[in-house]
């Protein structure tokens, strides 16, 4: 009874209240809804200085780096800050056993020696606007989600094409609150972008899996990549004559320092968080759809560790996939501990609670809102079975390298024509890049571990025809399974792939509908797309209404609390301070770290923790020069209260200033549940202190020119 008492007392301070340190906030907004709280927890910048749209700001210097992490500008010849995870699959793509960048680093001492990166982009936001008029106007309450989205995606099309007519932007418009709003954000997307410099993985990467997700951390996450533009100052594709681009604003570095309580604030693209969803909806993560996953990603990793272990070869091939792959499967795991800790589901029963009493007061309300959340949880139990077989069909058949891009052939095996020609040469481009990074061993051993996995644990009327033939035949032998695949099939091999494109003609297209890895991707795959996907997006639609709905009646009825949309790859700001928590009872962490930490951790036997033999020599005579703190030790991260979340990596961490004092990488375990449910006592985001970056650019890299660029405030 005290529990619940707890949780009920606990979810009515949190909905009468958004905690300071919590939310994601639109930058636009900043002024009408932020401004003063920052300020009040010593912020020195107004909303002006951090969003605007006719004068340089920071959101200038802000970017979207990649697909997927977030990178600032530090000089005024375009270079950048990023995570060394985020650009791992830059520094990957150009290693090789000859010029391994992974374990050396790579420093480019030039311009001239920085390297091309063919197809890595990034983007800046050049103003944000309110088209939620526009999208909406008109549209009927009582229309089918379909007909919605079939009427909103012309509409926003339209919005787009329009809004960037005779320039060289790039637009996308984007909903929040669970499409009750909708905002245009118009970008300058770059081509030109080029590796500069990355310490090497026994830095940049320092304490591997093990310290992923955990605080304290002694990561040099970092690093370093340049803009080029045109002589215009335009983006332009790669070329010679390109040059490094001129910022409208980038960010000055303090060499100053944190001490617990300073003000923080993260400006980058966090991904998605899910803050406002119904307590079915948290007990359906929890208790099926993440414990999948994580059980299927255990077992990929373990397959891909025993072959990289074995040879340096397939280590590199497989990095980059190893640790996005690791990343997700650790954040899951410590979302479930995390939400089991504060009894997410109780908290969200307890708001729910509250809301429910609210509304049977008011007769409007009870109308409009009274069946929600039993519809929710009706929904939520439909669901169910297609969940499981989506997410074990995501994570296991769909993942197997071999069965994934036999299927890619359905495009060519149908093309004809001139449209055959151009296919072709596609088709040759994207085989040398698949199997660049690719080893058939090692792929044949995920094909017998995944399918088996899939066939024991889904409901057998989730079955492809394929793995019910393959368990008539091979009678549960999924290596000799794969023996035969692998064998048979010309896509385990280059070799075979290119003789096949070798003057491809429409005759040979019998070759690819007759390969075994063919015929069972296709199998698996139209299996998927005709008895599994269409049932589990007709719940889906449904959810996204009642999801709308629902974001709409919290938002009129609990009205104490400031809503900030969910994290959707939108720019947004959040703020807190630079504090230290107590992991568990007993247990109280502090707010940073030092080079102490690395050298007591340090482990030659394990590659997570070997320290590089320079970092040693610096450490041993205390040569840490300029970037020494005041207590004479080089500080390597610390923590703070900032709302982050994926997305977030490689964001710039501001002080009050304006100044740049960090780089947004993790959390900690104990905060990954702040994607669905805020947890202030205990979840961290964890910044690497940019004087230890210096340090490693300058002192152990000898990189000075790469200094020499920054605007450094002492």
């Amino acid at each position: 009874m005290k529990k619940i008492l707890a949780v009920i007392i606990y979810c009515l301070l949190s909905v009468a209240c958004c905690l300071a340190d919590e939310g994601m906030w639109l930058p636009t907004l900043l002024k009408s809804m932020n401004e003063s709280d920052m300020q009040k927890l010593g912020c020195k910048l107004t909303a002006d200085q951090i969003y605007s749209v006719n004068k340089s700001s920071l959101k200038d210097a802000v970017l979207l780096f990649g697909g997927g992490c977030t990178g600032e500008v530090i000089s005024d010849q375009g270079l950048l800050i990023t995570n060394h995870h985020c650009g791992y699959g830059q520094i990957q793509s150009h290693s090789s056993v000859e010029h391994d960048y992974l374990t050396d680093g790579f420093w480019a001492k030039d311009k001239k020696d920085e390297l091309k990166c063919p197809g890595l982009t990034v983007s800046f936001v050049v103003r944000i606007v309110d088209v939620t008029s526009k999208v909406l106007e008109g549209i009927a309450g009582d229309i089918t989600e379909a007909k919605r989205d079939s009427i909103l995606a012309v509409r926003i099309k339209a919005i787009e094409k329009d809004s960037v007519v005779g320039t060289h932007y790039n637009a996308r418009v984007r909903q929040f609150y669970y499409g009750n709003e909708f905002y245009l954000f118009i970008m300058e997307t770059f081509k030109d972008v080029r590796m500069v410099g990355a310490p090497p993985e026994s830095i940049g990467k320092f304490g591997g899996d093990t310290d992923n997700w955990i605080w304290p951390r002694h990561t040099g996450d970092f690093s370093l990549f340049r803009i080029y533009a045109d002589k215009d100052n335009k983006p332009a594709d790669y070329s010679a004559d390109n040059v490094p681009f001129k910022p409208r604003h980038f960010l000055p570095i303090s060499l100053k320092g944190v001490e617990e309580n300073d003000f923080t604030m993260v400006f980058g693209f966090p991904g998605r968080t899910q803050e406002y969803l119904p307590s079915s909806a948290v007990e359906m993560t929890q208790k099926v759809s993440n414990p999948i996953k994580i059980k299927a990603r255990a077992k990929r990793l373990s397959i891909w560790q025993e072959d990289m272990l074995q040879s340096a070869s397939v280590r590199i091939k497989y990095s980059s996939k190893y640790v996005g792959v690791s990343n997700a499967y650790k954040k899951w795991t410590g979302e479930i501990a995390g939400l089991e800790r504060i009894d997410g589901i109780g908290m969200k029963q307890a708001q729910e609670k509250l809301f429910l009493e609210r509304i049977s007061k008011n007769p409007a309300w009870n109308k409009k809102y009274s069946g929600l959340l039993s519809d929710f949880s009706i929904a939520y139990i439909r669901l169910t079975p297609y969940q499981k077989a989506v997410d074990y069909f995501n994570e296991t058949v769909g993942i197997v390298e071999i069965i994934r891009y036999a299927n890619g052939f359905a495009a060519l095996e149908k093309a004809k024509g001139d449209e055959l020609v151009k296919k072709v040469e596609t088709f040759k481009t994207s085989a040398k890049a698949f199997f660049k990074d690719y080893n058939a061993s090692t792929d044949k051993k995920l094909f017998a571990g995944m399918l088996k996995m899939y066939y024991q644990d889904v409901d057998k009327t989730m079955h492809p025809e394929f793995i019910t033939n393959a368990e008539s035949k091979f009678k549960g032998n999924y290596d000799k399974y794969a023996q035969e695949i692998f064998e048979s099939s010309i896509f385990s091999s280059e070799t075979k792939v290119m003789e096949l494109l070798d003057g491809y003609t429409e005759d040979q297209a019998k070759t690819i509908q007759k390969d075994p890895a063919y015929v069972l991707a296709r199998n698996a795959f139209m299996f998927y797309e005709t008895n599994i996907q269409p049932q589990y997006a007709l719940i889906v639609d449904g959810l996204n209404k009642l999801n709308r709905e629902y974001m709409a009646a919290q938002r009129e009825v609990l009205t104490e609390k400031k809503y900030y949309p969910d994290a959707n790859s939108t720019l947004r700001v959040s703020y807190g301070k630079v504090k230290g928590y107590e992991m568990k009872d007993g247990v109280k962490c502090s707010f940073n770290t030092t080079l102490e930490g690395i050298m007591e951790k340090e482990d030659s036997t394990n590659t997570e923790f070997v320290v590089p033999k320079r970092l040693k020599e610096l450490y041993m005579t205390k040569d840490y020069g300029k970037y020494a703190g005041k207590d004479g030790k080089l500080h390597v991260a610390f923590v703070g209260t900032n709302h982050t979340t994926g997305g977030n990596s490689g964001s710039p961490v501001i002080d009050a200033e304006g100044n740049l004092i960090g780089v947004n990488f993790d959390r900690n375990w104990e905060g990954t549940a702040n994607d669905i449910k805020y947890n202030s006592d205990r979840g961290r985001n964890i910044v690497l202190d940019i004087r230890y970056a210096l340090f490693v650019i300058d002192k152990f890299a000898g990189a000075g020119n790469l200094i020499q660029e920054m605007k450094i405030i002492q």
